[in-house]
């Protein structure tokens, strides 16, 4: 924790009764009953330091954090709180902490004007809007003839050619759209001049429940475009029928294609526990060939019981899938509680340790586990607390931004930033917020001209925008 100035103040510390936390209440009182009358009810400081500031006593770690907590800092006047406070309030309270000091510190980052030019550390940047729509848009992706494609999560797959003539593509499937669902992901096949294949992730609607509400299921299909209608359609993926219970929430449902094989996400269905159960596709990467059949090297083809398209469990709700360009390896981001949004690496067979571990808490505030890490599990390559509430993601690959290149662009949604990421032998060596404030940017992809596009939505009005970021020349 921070310096404390004085004896009187290192005495009034120790002095401290220390309130004894329950498993239900809040981190907010938690912090208000046990930390607050010495680093202030805004953790701005009083009788000791600040919190949201970088000058710590220790090295600054989220363990060394939670070791101040719990053992106390006594020649500092902190005293030890590990027998009035769990592992695992102990662990709400570091999440509260970074959460809060974030905060304080991108508050202070200024929203670009649309239109405008604005700078980041290596290139300043021009924006234009592309076009707005009513609703959310969902992702996007570009057609080798240059032409625009992006899906309206209320159910709509639209087209936009070179000259920005917009065409709602016709016939395609009936999504449920409720909660997090709808029509959601677009990928063309990377053979797609070939073979005019475009993949798309949607909820569907399969039944009620025994309590009457209706449930249903993230579903991956293919098609084609022909004539402004949605033909051929082949269903890829539907997880089995006693696994349906869906009720709107974490579809997950981001693609990433590497040769044959077709990756995708399927969230934990806010049913956290299923993320560990081999049985259902909740909290999953799958992988099936481009035409749905099941490769028979998945990690789990001959586990008894398993889904044998399961690539990799423990994940709770990944909403970024893509392939690194030189590399082949598949990346992914995914949705924490409060706290601990994640970067992973996609492995055969890993268990990303959902809801097991996690660097986050409960959305009020209690906690889910002690553990950030445990034997078996894999820690994220990098880790976002507070959530920033990661969305889609692309590695850039066009010649516009020629300090970027190869560089790793993630969307915000709750903090409504664009990050760009630097990774150097699966290590995250750079994390800059290049744009805040705009609106949640649920999507992100190198467009043809090596501009950068974006999706941006407004949730109040429900309405959005892609917009093009280019470099200033």
């Amino acid at each position: 924790m921070k310096t404390i100035n004085s004896v009187a103040s290192i005495l009034t510390a120790l002095s401290v009764v220390t309130h004894q936390a329950s498993a239900k209440e809040n981190v907010e009182d938690i912090f208000k009953n046990n930390c607050a009358s010495c680093h202030g009810a805004q953790l701005q400081g009083a009788m000791a330091g600040s919190l949201l500031d970088t000058q710590w006593l220790t090295d600054g770690s989220d363990k060394a954090l939670a070791n101040a907590i719990k053992n106390g800092l006594l020649d500092r006047g902190m005293p030890a709180f590990g027998h009035t406070l769990s592992e695992q309030t102990i662990r709400t309270l570091v999440v509260y902490i970074r959460e809060t000091s974030y905060n304080a510190d991108t508050a202070k980052l200024k929203a670009p004007t649309l239109s405008k030019q604005f700078k980041t550390n290596r290139h300043n940047v021009n924006t234009r809007e592309v076009l707005s729509s009513k609703g959310i848009i969902w992702a996007m992706d570009f057609l080798p003839d240059g032409s625009l494609i992006y899906t309206l999560r209320q159910g709509e797959l639209w087209r936009v050619d070179a000259k920005g003539n917009r065409t709602q593509i016709k016939n395609t499937p009936t999504v449920w759209h409720r909660g997090q669902g709808g029509m959601l992901d677009v990928l063309p096949d990377p053979d797609y001049e070939k073979n005019g294949w475009i993949y798309l992730s949607y909820s569907k609607k399969t039944g009620q429940n025994k309590a009457g509400r209706d449930i249903g299921i993230t579903a991956i299909v293919r098609g084609k475009i022909k004539n402004g209608q949605w033909a051929e359609q082949q269903t890829l993926f539907e997880a089995p029928k006693h696994t349906h219970k869906n009720r709107g929430w974490h579809f997950g449902s981001r693609f990433a294609i590497d040769r044959e094989y077709l990756y995708f996400t399927n969230g934990d269905e806010g049913h956290q526990d299923d993320a560990q159960d081999l049985t259902t596709q909740n909290g999953k990467v799958h992988r099936i060939y481009k035409d749905g059949r099941i490769p028979k090297d998945n990690p789990f083809y001959n586990k008894k019981d398993s889904l044998k398209t399961i690539w990799t469990y423990g994940n709770r709700n990944p909403q970024g899938l893509v392939k690194h360009p030189k590399t082949n390896q598949i990346w992914s981001t995914e949705h924490g509680p409060r706290g601990g949004d994640e970067l992973n690496l996609i492995s055969k067979g890993v268990n990303y340790g959902w809801p097991k571990t996690t660097f986050g808490m409960n959305y009020d505030g209690s906690p889910i586990t002690p553990h950030t890490e445990l034997p078996g599990m894999q820690l994220p390559v990098h880790q976002w607390t507070p959530s920033i509430a990661v969305a889609g993601m692309n590695f850039y690959t066009g010649s516009q931004f020629k300090h970027w290149q190869g560089d790793l662009f993630v969307g915000s949604l709750a903090k409504k930033q664009l990050h760009r990421i630097r990774i150097k032998d699966n290590q995250v060596i750079e994390d800059e917020i290049i744009l805040k404030g705009l609106g949640r940017i649920r999507d992100v992809i190198t467009a043809p001209s090596g501009e950068l596009f974006i999706t941006v939505n407004d949730r109040n009005s429900n309405t959005s925008k892609i917009v093009a970021l280019s470099a200033q020349k």
